[in-house]
């Protein structure tokens, strides 16, 4: 077998893309969208039914420009998480709002609304996923939403301190950040040695998995934003891995033996189980200058890229 092939033996493989077409040919279980990779899909021409149905469906309720254009977005996100649903047997991520990533009541209302909107196309929320940015109110949000059966993606997580209060908050699944973390430090050290083993991003990943198994959390584990094959190959056997086509189209290309690193039976965490109330929340962040930095920085890059999406559907 191929390299994708072998690691999908042992992980449960996600396609971190907006396009249907590679969804098809590479064939994961899951699929996760973020406002990025709808940005990108929107500009294919491929999609463009779906933009204009979108846009149809929000000018049929009254309501401000920015309320419309909300909309169109949000129901841009439903009907391409529709199509991508039939083309996996998992589940399909679509995300709120970042600009709603400190506001635990407007997350809520509209993590409901996406539910809903899925529904009425047939998509059960079984088989939705609601991507909500970890700062401390998105984990109280996703809390209640887990309550109601609407389990969540927390994405955008960087620090050790937003994993351990997602496992107290009972999430079902968080996306750390891999490449993120790789980034920031090479770009403060760059004459430090970060491959293999050595990348940050790896050994958060590696340390979180192992705190959650050693402790019996049963949230899930899914390694996100690779920069290249190798940090994936480091992390084969985590719980999930989300990965760009051009990641997996290397993956297959490859034949080589793929070593399994990392197994829950076969693991243990040097730290102690220790719940995160708020002060020790946003202590531990402060503390830590890449989670703070690279969280605010994704919520601002999400953010922008909303606004762009919503500037293209009010210009069709």
């Amino acid at each position: 077998m191929d390299q994708l092939e072998q690691l999908k033996q042992i992980t449960s493989v996600v396609a971190d893309t907006g396009d249907i077409e590679a969804i098809a040919r590479f064939k994961p279980v899951d699929a996760t969208t973020n406002p990025s990779l709808m940005l990108k899909a929107a500009q294919d021409p491929k999609y463009a039914h779906l933009l204009q149905q979108a846009k149809q469906q929000a000018l049929a309720v009254d309501g401000s420009n920015a309320e419309q254009l909300q909309r169109m977005t949000d129901h841009l996100a439903v009907l391409l998480g529709s199509e991508i649903s039939q083309m996996i047997p998992g589940r399909i991520s679509t995300e709120v709002d970042a600009r709603l990533s400190f506001d635990t009541q407007a997350t809520l209302s509209k993590a409901r609304q996406l539910i809903e909107m899925y529904a009425k196309l047939g998509v059960g929320r079984e088989r939705v996923l609601i991507k909500i940015a970890s700062t401390w109110e998105g984990i109280r949000a996703a809390e209640v939403l887990e309550k109601e059966r609407i389990q969540c993606n927390l994405t955008l997580l960087f620090g050790f301190s937003q994993a351990k209060a997602c496992a107290d908050a009972g999430v079902f699944l968080i996306s750390p950040f891999v490449g993120r973390i790789l980034d920031w430090h090479k770009a403060r050290y760059p004459e430090q040695n970060f491959s293999g083993d050595l990348d940050p991003g790896v050994a958060s990943v590696s340390r979180i998995y192992r705190y959650y198994k050693t402790h019996a959390y049963n949230t899930v584990v899914m390694g996100a934003s690779f920069r290249n094959i190798d940090e994936i190959r480091a992390l084969a056997g985590c719980d999930r891995l989300t990965i760009s086509p051009a990641l997996m189209q290397e993956l297959a290309e490859s034949q080589a033996p793929l070593v399994r690193r990392l197994d829950a039976e076969q693991c243990s965490s040097d730290d102690a189980k220790q719940p995160v109330d708020e002060v020790a929340f946003r202590w531990q962040m402060n503390e830590d200058a890449m989670a703070t930095e690279k969280l605010a920085e994704g919520i601002r890059n999400f953010a922008q890229d909303q606004v762009k999406l919503e500037t293209l559907l009010s210009q069709i």
